[in-house]
């Protein structure tokens, strides 16, 4: 495992482009084995996770050629049906090539899949929505095994909560199962949206892509396709958190202003502006954030949920963030009862923090942090524990970094873009 050594106090602020949506190429891989046509993928980040999701596509038949951000992508033939348990263990997005098994072989066998460890993660999404369109289920507590002899078939389904990997499980799906299939409370996410313009690229007939309701009108066939993978809103918005943390300016660039309102907001609550224009992203330097308190002088407090809400895989960074920021805030992390953990790393280092319970932690800033040797427990907290080495004083090391990669492109790079003096060791 790699580890990152930090200097805090070395940023000077700049610019970074933003890297392909990590949450939208990983269900676009396992989608691509829909069809045995080629197909390229443009601005598909270099990171572990895609590197993992190639490893499971090549290790069922498929080819690939992967550089400079393109992927040419294909799988004449499906040679297994088996994912091994060791590559199913390495990422979350691994059970997502049960519906293209299916689509292909009629019949799929998964370990269960592996991910960042921020508490409890439900399958049951998945299950619901391949056994409701007509595939059978074992589950031997070892494997989860499907079968659909005669295919599938389209339905009316309801999802009990808005998941972002079960809304994708069953896109991949319903494609092209017979018939239509309505999806309610569908998961609306821009990663999610990407996936059915690519598939729709494919020739699948998905409408309402954006909205909760999500209608498939199943296909007889899918060809390959050529598509651009829309820009990584959490890795913009990690960005952003670092500089506003450091009192840096910071410009974006690749950024589309609509995935970004809630953000803004959420940052403008912790008493920083920023422009957010056509393709890039301001946020000036030398700021003076103060947290804005609820109407009537009470502490304001920042939670997340589904989108268009405040995503969860940005509350680390911005609890970072807002160690930095004069004020109190309540943060409520409704979704991962592991997430907020990470903290007691951020108070080894001098932040004034109470950990009220496994989902809700108070901040008190401004407050002076010192660096500390550390361990990354998981992508999202690994990068905040960079934010705060770098508006730290003294030096930080990061172990475990090798879990940041899995989802920030050319980390160290873009820090030393930023004037960050970081090394590997």
């Amino acid at each position: 495992m790699n580890s990152l050594i930090v200097k805090g106090g070395t940023l000077t602020g700049g610019e970074v482009t933003v890297s392909g949506n990590k949450n939208a190429v990983l269900p676009m891989i396992a989608a691509l084995m829909l069809t045995d046509g080629e197909s390229v993928l443009h601005n598909v980040p270099d990171i572990l996770d895609v590197h993992t999701m190639l490893d499971i596509a090549v290790s069922l038949g498929a080819e690939y050629t992967f550089e400079n951000g393109t992927l040419r992508f294909g799988c004449r033939d499906v040679k297994t049906h088996i994912i091994p348990q060791e590559l199913c263990s390495r990422n979350r997005t691994s059970i997502l090539f049960a519906a293209p098994l299916l689509a292909r072989c009629g019949k799929a066998v998964l370990y269960p899949p592996g991910g960042d460890v921020i508490g409890r993660r439900r399958l049951d999404g998945h299950f619901y929505g391949l056994t409701k369109l007509g595939a059978v289920m074992e589950d031997d507590c070892r494997t989860y095994g499907f079968t659909a002899a005669d295919g599938l078939q389209g339905r009316e389904l309801f999802l009990d909560e808005a998941s972002v990997t079960a809304t994708e499980q069953i896109l991949i799906a319903a494609v092209t199962a017979r018939g239509t299939t309505v999806l309610y409370n569908a998961a609306c996410e821009p990663h999610v949206t990407d996936l059915a313009e690519m598939l729709n690229a494919m020739g699948a007939k998905i409408s309402g892509a954006g909205s909760n309701t999500l209608t498939i009108e199943g296909v007889d066939r899918l060809s390959g396709c050529e598509h651009t993978v829309c820009e990584d809103h959490i890795e913009a918005g990690s960005f952003l958190a670092l500089g506003a943390a450091a009192g840096v300016p910071v410009t974006l660039h690749g950024t589309a202003p609509r995935h970004y309102w809630m953000l803004r907001r959420v940052f403008e609550r912790l008493g920083w502006q920023m422009t957010l224009h056509k393709d890039h992203i301001i946020l000036p330097g030398g700021q003076e954030p103060r947290i804005e308190s609820d109407f009537g002088g009470y502490i304001p407090q920042i939670s997340d949920g589904t989108w268009p809400q405040y995503p969860s895989d940005m509350m680390s960074c911005t609890i970072v963030a807002a160690t930095q920021s004069q004020g109190t805030a309540m943060f409520f992390e409704k979704m991962f009862e592991s997430r907020i953990y990470f903290v007691d790393r951020l108070i080894s280092m001098g932040a004034n923090a109470i950990v009220c319970d496994p989902h809700r932690v108070v901040i008190t800033g401004r407050s002076q942090l010192h660096g500390v040797s550390m361990s990354s427990p998981d992508i999202r907290a690994g990068m905040a524990m960079v934010i705060a080495a770098l508006c730290a004083r003294g030096e930080s090391r990061i172990d475990r970094a090798d879990v940041i990669y899995r989802g920030y492109e050319h980390l160290v790079d873009k820090l030393r873009a930023l004037g960050a003096e970081v090394g590997e060791a």
